[in-house]
């Protein structure tokens, strides 16, 4: 049997939650707007085509005939190109609504000219699955999921008792019933998870992109899940330490180091969201560091630190620059 917390050696006893959202994570309050469609293949580069042609898209009583799709699946690409941060939502200085334009990932990314369009190479799974978790996030309840949820082994009860209570205390401002936030469990469940039989309905059996990064699994002989905490072979090194210095980035101000708890065991962490061990980030982080000078590894008294002369942020962006240069 599975132990149904987080390992204590790991994970359980490091964590820094103290019952609040951390102050430098923004959680929106955004329950239930992928109208129960988890992302499906295609739909991000369609929705970032369609959107560049018509910036009304999203207005448009034609968008279901722009992009092939019922009302419904319109509103889920909506919400899956904003919450992967591809699309973004500004005014479009009429007054009347909005208009969409692309970002920076978005253009880098899956532009026909872009990194990885048609989302061929799983690491470009994982650095979305990291910008969807990232601040700001869009999904709440995701971001309860990866970060507050104290199980290892667990079922879609479990996670719903604490998203209430998450949802009640922290966002008392979302409009989300309890059938909202189980629509979300759902969502995030079929998102992640490989199922070996499915009795459901057609729709449903379609396979989501990001059960290839294989974050939660199914328990052998019960109906319980669990976070798969293995070593992820198909992230690159150079995928996991961009988006260390990405998390660097954001929390890290001025420092010119972190060390590899903060990455591990923080709220809003690359160890949480992308669920690694520290052997998997030190390895990599070593792998990375003996190529690029600009970065390098210390250890004083069992404190591991990556440290960077010059923003993280650039050297973040040269990594990704050299590995689908390399890749592609």
């Amino acid at each position: 049997m599975l132990n149904n917390t987080i390992p204590s050696n790991d994970y359980n006893d490091k964590r820094t939650f103290n019952g609040k959202i951390p102050s430098s994570p923004t959680v929106l309050p955004f329950f239930s707007r992928h109208e129960t469609f988890h992302p499906r293949f295609g739909w991000l580069k369609k929705g970032f085509d369609m959107a560049l042609q018509h910036p009304d898209l999203f207005r448009r009583n034609d968008a279901p005939v722009i992009l092939g799709v019922g009302k419904n699946m319109v509103r889920a690409i909506r919400y899956w190109c904003s919450a992967f941060k591809v699309l973004d939502e500004v005014d479009d200085g009429s007054g009347r609504g909005k208009k969409i334009v692309p970002t920076a990932l978005g253009i880098k990314l899956l532009s026909d000219e872009g990194w990885d369009p048609y989302l061929e190479d799983s690491a470009s799974l994982w650095l979305l699955h990291w910008s969807l978790l990232k601040p700001p996030c869009q999904a709440p309840s995701w971001f309860y999921v990866f970060n507050l949820f104290r199980h290892n082994e667990f079922t879609s009860l479990d996670i719903l008792i604490g998203l209430e209570d998450f949802k009640t205390v922290h966002l008392p401002e979302a409009r989300a019933v309890t059938s909202s936030l189980k629509k979300d469990i759902s969502c995030l469940i079929r998102m992640y998870t490989e199922k070996q039989h499915s009795e459901g309905p057609v729709e449903d059996s379609i396979n989501s992109p990001f059960m290839a990064l294989s974050l939660i699994k199914e328990a052998v002989g019960s109906n319980h899940l669990y976070f798969n905490f293995e070593k992820k072979h198909n992230l690159p090194a150079s995928i996991l330490t961009a988006v260390c210095l990405d998390y660097a980035a954001e929390t890290s101000g001025n420092a010119k180091t972190i060390d590899t708890n903060r990455l591990l065991y923080n709220e809003g962490s690359p160890g949480l969201i992308l669920r690694i061990r520290q052997q998997q980030l030190v390895a990599a982080l070593e792998d990375v560091c003996a190529s690029e000078k600009k970065l390098s590894l210390s250890d004083s008294a069992g404190l591991i630190q990556l440290s960077f002369p010059e923003s993280p942020g650039k050297i973040r962006d040269e990594l990704l620059e050299g590995y689908y240069k390399k890749s592609h």
